[in-house]
């Protein structure tokens, strides 16, 4: 009789390829990351083993497991592009770089953007008079778009949707997306739809956070429920050759403390930039496509946990108050993987009313209104929103002629 019966042997398949994929890091027990909750709801919040994985075939970085997409998107989705100054400015310019560059020449263009949120991006164009439809799963952002005269469905993007689409409306020229296709586990379903809805010269447009910017700056809090993945050119590329379309550009943004913009067409369209060989060769160089290099990533994120930690309970220790600044997603990954508590952050200020009165997952610190942050300064602010941090510094320039002191972690922990 076999004694290791009663054992399951799990094996993790690549979202991408079916391939055999392993963990190399476990960041712990972690709950949904923009999941801001109620007292009431303490007991009953839901938590997930977040482990990650690079795939040895396609070259894929990956989340093993994640919540149920409705666990994340729904119609209490706290998550709002619209708040911020910078990525207003930032999609403004993403819109003008599609309507030049690939727009200008085309009879009556249609625009597809997926993951449209509060119509951030696709205004730009509604406001030009171009044909535009947003696709936004989460009703209530999506009613913010609506509520402004911008074409939007609320339903989650597929081939099926792609086929209505085009018999409604006829086929896309441009297909875009911002901080969205790293979140579908299903992923490959999505491409399919793409293939389906883009005309023969159109071009795909989307950026999503790099894996490249995440490595070199171990920006770890990258990581969280709703990022299945963490794109690098390697694995965009093996994703979409899937489908017969290729990589054709390639483009760095400063956006999410370092995120890449990919464009693609149906292959042989278009010539393909020296951008996309040279990017190529520089993830190689840095060990992207190998996993083995991953484990100094490992080493830097434990590294970083115990730096920050121990300087919070240094400050601590000295009778000071600690606040967190902006309540991010991203938070969530640093306050649980790093351990921190209540005991450590009086509370979090957050601009979003949406969060404001409730408490952050896992943790369980308060979320207070910003407005609240200059009555009542605290002696360190921890910057959870560092990827807006020249914006926020310039606001917050009271708070340091009073004495107070930032709390940075990238590209390292320290005292500002």
């Amino acid at each position: 009789m076999n004694h290791h019966s009663n054992q399951i042997i799990r094996i993790s398949c690549c979202h991408i390829c079916g391939y055999n994929i392993d963990s190399f890091m476990n960041f712990g027990r972690m709950p949904i990351a923009n999941g801001f909750l109620k007292k009431e709801k303490f007991n009953s919040e839901y938590f997930f083993d977040m482990q990650v994985a690079l795939c040895d075939n396609c070259k894929m970085f990956q989340l093993i497991n994640q919540p149920e997409p409705k666990q994340m998107f729904n119609e209490n989705y706290a998550f709002f592009s619209g708040t911020s100054k910078l990525m207003v400015n930032h999609f403004k310019d993403f819109s003008n770089h599609v309507i030049d560059d690939y727009l200008k020449d085309k009879d009556n263009p249609f625009v597809v953007e997926i993951g449209s949120n509060d119509g951030i991006m696709l205004k730009n164009f509604a406001q030009k008079g171009i044909r535009h439809l947003g696709i936004e799963p989460s009703a209530n952002v999506a009613q913010v778009a609506i509520d402004q005269g911008i074409n939007t469905t609320v339903e989650f993007f597929d081939k099926s949707l792609a086929e209505r689409i085009v018999s409604e409306h006829g086929q896309a020229d441009a297909y875009i997306a911002a901080n969205v296709m790293c979140h579908i586990p299903n992923i490959n379903s999505i491409v399919e739809g793409i293939k389906v809805l883009l005309k023969s010269d159109g071009i795909v447009i989307f950026e999503d956070p790099y894996l490249g910017n995440v490595i070199e700056k171990t920006t770890y809090d990258q990581i969280y429920d709703e990022h299945t993945f963490l794109f690098s050119i390697h694995s965009i590329q093996y994703l979409f050759n899937q489908y017969g379309m290729e990589v054709i550009d390639v483009e760095p943004q400063e956006s999410h403390g370092g995120s890449m913009r990919y464009f693609i067409t149906h292959k042989g369209k278009k010539s393909v930039h020296n951008t996309v060989s040279n990017q190529l060769e520089y993830e190689v160089n840095i060990g992207l496509t190998k996993v083995d290099s991953f484990s100094q990533f490992k080493e830097n994120c434990e590294k970083y946990r115990t730096n920050l930690l121990a300087l919070l309970n240094d400050i601590k220790n000295e009778g000071k108050t600690i606040a967190g600044y902006a309540a991010t997603s991203k938070s969530t990954t640093i306050i649980n993987y790093c351990g921190i508590t209540a005991d450590h952050l009086d509370c979090i200020y957050d601009t979003t009313p949406i969060k404001q009165g409730k408490f952050s997952p896992g943790a369980h610190i308060p979320v207070k209104p910003h407005n609240e942050f200059k009555d009542n300064y605290p002696d360190y602010a921890l910057l959870f929103g560092y990827n807006h941090e020249k914006e926020i510094m310039a606001k917050e320039q009271e708070f340091v002629k009073q004495g107070g002191k930032w709390i940075t972690y990238v590209p390292e922990v320290k005292i500002i």
